[in-house]
């Protein structure tokens, strides 16, 4: 058995699980409605989680964590009989079934941290994720990557065949993908390619955007004199590194560390930041709400 299939199974904890994700404008009996429908529902929580805007925007958000008896074959039904009580308080909503291990697709250009992170989590069973293949710009990193049975796929890309790459991206991704990764993919992704998989595109950059944009960053940091770096992950939409923020961290840095020093200590918190916003998107931790997002983590 290779690493890839052994990753793939099924954790016999998670066979009769499922998440409930909602959001609707806010009231009262919300969670009382959710509660009694999968009480009755022979459903038991497991872990509820609640967020109200109130006062401001009067928006409700709600994740629930459930055990169901014979889940895979009841899931149809206790979602046809939800629409009745997500009707009734005007509900966006979801519900997925915890056994079935989201389909990630990493895209990288020739910086590895970010990736080697997520491999080195999904290898270690700390990634509760499939990772179906890896696509770049550059050829890189095809060695290290097949290493792990995972597929590569090199696709160029130059002004003159963005448009034709991003088919070629979309051909190879298939139709069963949950969700992108660009795990320092240095390329803009198309307005198209976006509405493919709104709010599912997870990006990092440095968080010195907007302060230092351009070349060269951390050069451009140092000759300021920052105190703090960090970055940023948040979801692609089509303003450039402006979707909703999902996680972000800093580190204190000083006059005595220069640019590789900046550099090297920018790069740790990036994969740290994106490997936590990767596992809060499959564990179903996050909603999106206009530019922003609510993080049960």
């Amino acid at each position: 058995m290779d690493i890839h299939a052994k990753h793939a199974q099924v954790r016999p904890t998670h066979i009769d699980r499922a998440r409930m994700l909602i959001s609707c404008p806010d009231g009262p009996g919300i969670v009382a409605a959710v509660s009694k429908f999968l009480f009755e529902h022979g459903a038991n929580i497991i872990q509820s989680d609640q967020y109200s805007m109130n006062p401001d925007g009067g928006m409700f958000f709600m994740r629930v964590e459930f055990d169901l008896p014979q889940l895979s074959s009841r899931l149809p039904q206790l979602e046809v009989d939800f629409r009745a009580v997500a009707e009734q308080f005007q509900m966006e909503w979801y519900i997925s079934d915890v056994a079935r291990r989201k389909k990630l697709a990493i895209f990288v250009s020739k910086e590895d941290h970010c990736l080697v992170e997520l491999l080195w989590q999904w290898q270690a069973g700390d990634l509760d994720a499939d990772i179906g293949l890896v696509v770049s710009n550059h050829p890189d990193m095809r060695d290290y990557v097949e290493s792990f049975g995972i597929p590569y796929h090199h696709i160029p890309v130059t002004p003159d065949t963005k448009k034709e790459a991003e088919q070629r991206q979309l051909e190879v991704i298939g139709e069963d993908i949950d969700v992108i990764i660009l795990a320092r993919y240095m390329q803009i992704i198309s307005p198209t390619f976006i509405e493919h998989y709104r709010n599912r595109i997870i990006n990092i950059h440095h968080s010195f955007l907007p302060a230092f944009v351009g070349g060269k960053p951390y050069a451009q940091a140092y000759s300021r004199g920052v105190k703090l770096i960090g970055a940023t992950a948040h979801y692609v939409t089509e303003e450039l590194d402006g979707g909703p923020i999902i996680e972000q961290d800093v580190e204190r840095v000083s006059h005595r560390d220069d640019v590789p020093e900046l550099k090297r200590i920018g790069r740790t918190i990036e994969r740290v930041v994106l490997a936590r916003a990767v596992k809060w998107h499959v564990e179903d931790r996050i909603l999106v709400h206009e530019n922003k997002t609510v993080v049960f983590n």
